[in-house]
């Protein structure tokens, strides 16, 4: 059997201490430059526990709710606000009307079908900005497997603060998507509206600049 001297015992268990504390450094370091990007790059955190998104339809009885499972993202190519992405994926079925009727019926295959197609999702390519606080953001939308070209028009709040909120609605037509059914005994009309109320907070870099 291999035995070791104090001296050696000492110099083993330095070298153990050294090694961990190295490998914590790094992590730390790893961890603390993904949150802040790249230099010159405003990075912001969606915070979920105070954002929500909604959709709403037209009916004979009141079809409305949220989307209780969500994740969204909000990338910058630059300090220009124009440059953002906006990610958005929905799981279809953690939608919630507050009736379990409704919600089952939203789910299955003559609406968001979510067993099949278990996510639904935008993504923005393009941001024009309106307003001093306005935008049109163009994206692909995705629900039940199907993707067209949607528009998100969204104001924001907290301009230059590091702080604020992004609130918008998108409307498109159900059967665009799909879902030429209706639920028995209830008229529901084609168009849905979707909105989201986004709180961001700013992690690192620049301020966004602004056309207006």
């Amino acid at each position: 059997m291999l035995e070791l001297t104090r001296g050696q015992q000492s110099l083993t268990l330095g070298s153990v201490r050294l090694t961990l504390f190295c490998l914590l450094a790094s992590a730390l370091f790893s961890s603390a430059t993904r949150a802040q990007g790249p230099a010159g790059i405003p990075v912001f955190k969606i915070v979920p526990e105070e954002s929500a998104i909604r959709f709403s339809v037209k009916a004979s009885v009141p079809v409305d709710g949220t989307f209780d499972k969500w994740a969204a993202a909000l990338a910058f190519m630059s300090s220009d606000a124009t440059t953002g992405v906006l990610d958005i994926k929905i799981q279809a079925a953690s939608v919630n009307t507050g009736s379990g009727m409704k919600n089952r019926k939203l789910k299955g295959k003559d609406f968001f079908n979510a067993k099949r197609n278990p996510l639904i999702t935008f993504r923005s390519t393009k941001v024009i900005q309106t307003g001093p606080d306005s935008f049109e953001v163009d994206g692909d939308f995705t629900l039940r497997g199907v993707t067209k070209a949607e528009r998100l028009t969204l104001t924001i709040t907290g301009k230059g603060t590091g702080s604020g909120r992004i609130i918008g609605t998108m409307a498109f037509n159900r059967k665009d998507y799909g879902m030429t059914k209706g639920i028995p005994f209830v008229k529901i009309a084609d168009r849905i509206e979707v909105s989201v109320n986004l709180k961001t907070t700013q992690v690192s870099g620049p301020r966004l600049v602004y056309k207006q």
